[in-house]
């Protein structure tokens, strides 16, 4: 099933898609449907318990293909680094590209989700902890760049500048999600492509290499590294990043003032 978070008549609902709509399943509106263009789409993830802060763990140069790109050598260990829950926006959202940035980069990546307390897990069990896979587009400021392995918060944590969405898409529903066809288009032109079967390091081993010291909590977010492919977005950019079977999530790029787009 594919469940989203949206706003409509001052409030924010779930929702699930029925029949190419929405149809939500707050108890006041339960089973009414909205068209896609109705809403304003969030982050399709759940508050969390008690509104303990969302870790968000991010993987850098997760895919060979990337990596040879950038002329790195693939990481023996997961690179990993933190990122900010406030940089997520939802499907639709507008990102804002700083009025000194030459060089700003989508990636388009396979975001995990956890569904309940994981500490010391074992790959075989893994996927026993995932509550359901959606799409990030885990935007990249290189001209803040001091370190390509474990990038700095300027570079990776800014406000708006990881959309995430539209769907979270029940694990039960993704047979295998190790090998899903990810793509990405810019203004139209597709300008990314690959599959997640050329990871570095599987959600599995991910899962694993995180939970050996430290714990993952239902809502908690893995987002997985991207292809090779990345292109500079200047602002006016409609960037579309799809994974098979996950969903196909629109972002458009604006300047600081919120200048319309040409």
């Amino acid at each position: 099933m594919k469940h989203a978070r949206i706003a409509w008549a001052g409030a924010v609902h779930a929702a699930i898609e029925r029949d190419g709509q929405l149809e939500l399943q707050t108890p006041a509106f339960k089973g009414k449907r909205l068209s896609f263009d109705e809403v304003v789409w969030l982050p399709p993830l759940d508050p969390t318990p008690l509104g303990r802060p969302r870790s968000v763990l991010a993987l850098a140069i997760n895919y060979a293909d990337h990596a040879r790109e950038l002329a790195f050598k693939p990481p023996e260990e997961p690179l990993a680094f933190p990122k900010g829950a406030a940089s997520f926006i939802g499907h639709r959202g507008y990102t804002v590209r700083p009025t000194d940035a030459t060089n700003m980069h989508y990636e388009c990546e396979l975001a995990v989700v956890i569904g309940r307390e994981a500490r010391r897990v074992k790959k075989a069990d893994a996927y026993d902890f995932v509550r359901g896979y959606t799409v990030a587009n885990d935007y990249a400021i290189r001209d803040y760049l001091e370190n390509w392995y474990r990038p700095n918060l300027r570079v990776k944590s800014r406000d708006t500048c990881t959309p995430i969405g539209p769907w979270l898409v029940d694990a039960a529903d993704v047979p295998d999600p190790m090998k899903l066809r990810l793509r990405t288009t810019v203004n139209g032109q597709q300008t990314q492509q690959g599959t997640t079967a050329d990871m570095v390091f599987d959600v599995p081993t991910l899962i694993e290499y995180f939970t050996s010291f430290m714990t993952l909590y239902p809502g908690d977010v893995i987002l997985t590294g991207t292809p090779d492919g990345v292109v500079d977005c200047p602002a006016g950019s409609r960037v579309v990043c799809e994974i098979e079977g996950i969903g196909a999530l629109e972002n458009n790029v604006i300047h600081p003032n919120g200048a319309p787009l040409p």
